[in-house]
């Protein structure tokens, strides 16, 4: 491997409330292109819905698929990161745009979504032993986690399932903070945008750490919304994502 390939490209630090600011033009793209926005969120919303009551009763299922469906969300949103960058070049924005890149198979892109699946299937198995040895009688539906998980006063499961949830999410969200947007806009393999990735996380600890919050709190929102809420949320956040890979990504030849 060259070494071209293992450098990342040059990222720039931005101001700790930056991420307001992405979320505001992820809603200005949304506003001007809504038919394709809600496309998007309408698709993850009936997904969601469709999982949430295929496997009610089947809790690691259910969470090992939203777990999943959350990791790989980004990915999804290609054609939201092609609007928003039609946008902000002044192009027309239509179905088109989208086409184009829904019907371009990208070796990298699909290369880092299985990435993204295998990290999200390693935390569910983790997630599910955890749960599995911490607790009895055993969890199986959704109501027993919030009873015997989440609301239990007699022990600190909750508070260590999410430490650990954190210590396995946070390099899986440093590695695909820009990476996708990265390689649909530009010729750059899927190591170099990781490591890409990782150098704007750490050159910008406490922007990312509040973008990071945004989208759990949006997505847990519009899960909570028994999935109506992603009608609005996924569309957003994904013009935002594009947003937030050109501030904190310098433009380059490359």
């Amino acid at each position: 491997m060259n070494d071209v390939a293992r450098t990342p490209l040059r990222v720039r630090k931005v101001h700790p409330l930056r991420a307001l600011i992405w979320l505001r033009r992820g809603w200005h793209d949304f506003m001007n292109a809504p038919d394709i926005g809600l496309l998007h969120g309408v698709a993850a919303s009936a997904i969601g819905g469709l999982m949430l009551w295929l496997a009610w009763d089947k809790f690691w299922w259910l969470a090992g698929v939203f777990s999943g469906f959350l990791l790989v969300a980004p990915g999804l949103s290609t054609g939201l990161y092609a609007v928003s960058r039609a946008i902000q070049r002044g192009e027309p924005v239509s179905w088109a745009t989208v086409w184009k890149v829904w019907t371009g198979f990208d070796r990298r892109l699909a290369t880092f979504g299985l990435l993204l699946m295998l990290a999200g299937t390693v935390w569910v198995l983790t997630s599910a032993a955890f749960i599995t040895l911490s607790v009895h009688p055993p969890v199986t539906t959704p109501m027993d986690f919030l009873q015997r998980v989440v609301l239990s006063p007699r022990s600190a499961v909750f508070e260590t399932w999410l430490m650990l949830g954190g210590l396995m999410v946070a390099p899986v969200f440093a590695s695909s903070a820009v990476s996708i947007p990265l390689m649909m806009d530009r010729r750059v393999g899927v190591l170099r945008a990781v490591l890409t990735s990782w150098r704007a996380v750490m050159l910008n600890p406490a922007p990312l750490a509040l973008w990071a919050a945004i989208v759990m709190g949006l997505t847990l929102l519009g899960l909570g919304t028994l999935m109506f809420g992603l009608v609005l949320v996924v569309p957003v956040l994904g013009h935002a994502r594009w947003h937030a890979y050109r501030d904190l990504v310098v433009r380059e030849n490359v």
